[in-house]
């Protein structure tokens, strides 16, 4: 049998299966839904956001179905087809559509549609579907951008028509697949070796493709994307020894661009695999996140970080303090928390407003980091309340309240210098305000999980209140657990 024969049916059954799914499309069939993977993907007519779920987009086909109930005529003018691997191909289409509804210069603006075929079991199916319709994107409840399309004129016509020209070359349209396209598609070798990538890589991360092909895709990621990426490898070797065959996997990582930026992208990835199961390399597409993640990030740090003076806040020194306990039930090291309240804060409020006020609570976080490790965390609990939670101190009950007791020190003391702050939106250039402001501190040693997190805060708690009774700026522990001696 001739060498191509495998190739050449594949792609003869990818046409017919590609023709198939047309005609229901322009018939309004709602059997082509039959067609999609459980594990698809897609972009929906002028929109840009990405369809992950195989019901989602059935809603979404049935909303095209509703919004242009008649047939439709599909105008092809030329088909495309790439073999990514013996079990994936990818169609690329370009045509014109002709709605049932009076749409000036619609008909005339060539559309492009992608859908990447994968073979599963014995039935080929769509796990990936991209139309890009060249208009403003739809409004809520459309698929196509018809209110948009009433409102455009015919001034783009000439070029429409060189466009459709150049169309009917094959290079034309191979060009057009690749950079036109917002994602990169990429394959590599079983070495995890570049052999394809496309051009939207240059857009993406300012490298041309002959930079990359040959390269590992490590050198794609930073440091900690390497890791992400090595990880899910690991998986992927244990769900195969255990035959628990994965397809397609999404993760977000780390890139790394030629002008030293980094920026995030979200894979979506699977292996190629030759006729005995073996992988033979991968193939995928990769989108830019960057502002999403971004966004994440600034959601997170609402959420877990005072605002004011940047340190963590209730919800996170709780969470630490969970982990801390865990760590230390595991390494038999205690930890300890210290509790402490200012003592003369509210005359600078009352006497300067909340804005100095502010000023010190800053100082006084800076002051509080300065007294610590990095390994420990530093929290405005609430107000002029501030939590200092120490990790790893000795395995020895006295001893860690020796240490602890020592730390305690260096921060009554620190917190018992002098103040002088600059006073904002004064009538007086860089007025000055010197002010004296001690604080009361509460210290309990813990190991494990001999109490809860709850039990742990409030027993600082009532030390640091004890401590304020009898007569401020001290240091006092919790009962039964005895003061160091100097």
């Amino acid at each position: 049998m001739n060498a191509g024969t495998p190739h050449l049916d594949r792609q003869r059954q990818i046409r017919s299966l590609f023709e198939e799914y047309i005609e229901m499309y322009a018939s309004r069939d709602d059997r082509l839904t039959a067609h999609f993977s459980d594990n698809f993907s897609g972009y929906a007519g002028s929109g840009d956001v990405l369809v992950k779920d195989r019901d989602e987009w059935i809603k979404v086909t049935r909303q095209d179905f509703a919004q242009v109930p008649g047939r439709i005529r599909i105008e092809m003018l030329d088909l495309s087809l790439q073999d990514i691997s013996e079990d994936v191909v990818v169609a690329t289409a370009f045509f014109h559509i002709h709605l049932p509804i009076e749409v000036k210069g619609f008909s005339s603006e060539v559309a492009r549609l992608v859908l990447v075929f994968r073979l599963e079991g014995p039935h080929w199916k769509i796990v990936h579907s991209g139309i890009s319709i060249p208009y403003q994107q739809a409004q809520e409840g459309e698929v196509y951008p018809l209110a948009n399309l009433r409102e455009r004129n015919r001034s783009l016509e000439l070029l429409v028509e060189e466009r459709t020209r150049a169309l009917h070359d094959s290079e034309a349209l191979y060009r057009l697949l690749t950079e036109d396209a917002r994602d990169v598609i990429w394959k590599t070798d079983a070495d995890l070796c570049i052999l394809y990538i496309s051009p939207a890589d240059e857009r993406l991360r300012g490298y041309q493709a002959h930079e990359v092909i040959g390269r590992h895709v490590f050198e794609m990621f930073t440091d900690a994307g390497v890791a992400v990426v090595k990880k899910l490898l690991q998986q992927r070797q244990v769900s195969d020894v255990s035959s628990d065959a994965q397809g397609f996997i999404t993760f977000e990582v780390e890139h790394v661009c030629k002008d030293g930026r980094t920026i995030w992208g979200e894979v979506l990835s699977k292996p190629d695999r030759n006729a005995q199961g073996i992988v033979i390399g991968y193939h995928g597409i990769t989108r830019e996140i960057t502002q999403r993640k971004l966004l994440e990030d600034q959601v997170h740090e609402l959420a877990f970080h005072d605002t004011l003076t940047g340190l963590a806040n209730r919800r996170l020194l709780v969470d630490h303090l969970a982990q801390t306990m865990s760590s230390s039930q595991r390494s038999r090291h205690h930890g300890a928390l210290l509790f402490l309240d200012l003592d003369n804060f509210k005359p600078l409020n009352d006497a300067h407003g909340h804005g100095v006020g502010d000023l010190l609570l800053i100082e006084v976080a800076r002051r509080l980091k300065a007294c610590v490790r990095e390994v420990d965390t530093v929290a405005r609990f609430g107000g002029d309340e501030f939590v200092v939670l120490l990790n790893e101190l000795s395995t020895d009950r006295g001893e860690s309240i020796a240490q602890a007791g020592v730390i305690a020190e260096d921060v009554r003391a620190s917190l018992a210098q002098p103040y002088v702050l600059h006073a904002p939106e004064s009538d007086l250039p860089h007025a000055r305000i010197e002010h004296h402001c001690t604080a009361s501190l509460g210290v309990v040693v813990f190991s494990g999980h001999e109490a809860t997190q709850e039990a742990v805060i409030d027993w600082a708690d009532s030390a640091m209140y004890r401590a304020k009774e009898e007569g401020r700026n001290l240091i006092r522990y919790h009962q039964g657990q005895a003061q160091p001696q100097d």
